[in-house]
């Protein structure tokens, strides 16, 4: 097995388009050519790390933050992050990093937190906008089902919980071969009139390749007529965080003490409780303060991030509860979210959780 097949498995799962402007997903270090050895699934790709990876016999890490965020033009081994490149580019060990693209999939890290904690009925916080698009064609009335069939199989048609989502509407379509064609319908140099459906689907744009590429093979035409719009409409499967409600509400003082036992955290800080029991929670891994009005919004009694500053837990304004229960703690059953991916269709594959705690922040 490639580096390459698990990690255009894991750009299905979570699309690279998905990350943030200011990410670096992606493979950082290695040659997706080679052969893979073993797995390592890890927070941060650090020397120890690479160390535990190389104990392991484990060629491929796959972390949760990318190790190289900012551009690197030296490797002289001055700082952490070049003696970590350094070490693993030395072992020949690939570095992959899949970072706030499975932060914004529903399936990602805030839906591990969510199962964690127990919530249901969930959806993402702030869905993004832009990240879908919409095909129009063409087709002849007995082959559009064939067409629409092909789209549908290269992962058009989804909308919410509904697949196979289309619009069809009858009409007359018109054209003139020249000489050089060979039509489908009709003969060169004549103009031809035809019944043909006009045909639409929603897919996401990043699977627009794969989509248009569908529609031409299994069209009949030998000009496939079609066009393209980007659809402003929220993706309610792409975005920032998670709300849900958990199965029965619970005082405040004790949702508190079920967020430390589930999440497994030492320290919480919190603002004021508000005297009332908790239902609606909002989460977000990791730096999740830029959705607290759309914590607020949604109704949420609890708000569960970290990298909360002083002044900013004044924000709450007594009209949400904040929990910051830590970066790497709101984060750190990513690595099990990333082994139930890959060890579902990945059965041979030698995967490892790393037992390194990179976690740099301490308690007393």
């Amino acid at each position: 097995m490639k580096i390459r097949e698990i990690t255009q498995y894991l750009e299905n799962i979570a699309p690279l388009s998905y990350q943030e402007s200011y990410d670096n997903a992606g493979l950082l270090t290695g040659n997706p050519q080679d052969e893979v050895t073993g797995v390592l699934l890890a927070l941060d790709c650090i020397e120890a790390v690479i160390a535990e990876a190389i104990s392991k016999k484990c060629n491929l890490i796959i972390a949760h933050h990318p190790i190289i965020f900012g551009g690197l033009k030296k490797l002289t081994g001055r700082n952490y992050v070049e003696r970590t490149v350094i070490k693993a580019i030395k072992n020949d060990i690939a570095i992959y990093a899949i970072h706030t693209n499975l932060d914004n999939v529903f399936n990602g890290v805030n839906a591990k937190i969510a199962t964690k904690i127990g919530l249901e009925n969930t959806k993402i916080l702030l869905p993004k906008r832009n990240q879908l698009k919409k095909l129009t064609t063409f087709v002849p009335l007995p082959d559009s089902e064939k067409v629409l069939d092909a789209m549908m199989k290269a992962g058009a048609g989804n909308i919410g919980n509904y697949s196979n989502c289309s619009f069809s509407i009858m009409g007359e379509g018109t054209f003139q071969p020249n000489r050089k064609a060979n039509p489908y319908i009709g003969a060169s140099e004549n103009l031809e009139k035809v019944q043909e459906m006009r045909v639409e689907v929603i897919f996401p744009a990043h699977l627009e390749g794969s989509v248009i590429s569908a529609m031409k093979k299994a069209h009949p035409y030998e000009e496939v007529a079609h066009y393209i719009h980007l659809l402003e409409n929220e993706n309610q499967e792409v975005g920032s965080g998670m709300v849900g409600n958990l199965p029965a509400s619970m005082p405040e003082i004790d949702f508190l003490a079920h967020i430390k036992a589930n999440m497994e955290v030492s320290c919480i800080r919190h603002t004021s409780f508000l005297g009332k029991n908790v239902k609606k929670v909002a989460v977000c891994g990791g730096a999740g303060g830029f959705l607290l009005r759309h914590a607020i919004s949604a109704g949420a009694d609890f708000f569960i991030t970290s990298d909360y500053k002083y002044h900013e837990f004044f924000d709450a304004d007594r009209q949400i509860v904040i929990a910051d229960i830590g970066h790497y703690e709101s984060e750190q059953f990513t690595k099990n979210l990333l082994a139930e991916y890959l060890e579902k269709d990945f059965k041979t594959l030698k995967i490892n959780i790393s037992e390194v705690n990179t976690n740099p922040v301490n308690y007393f």
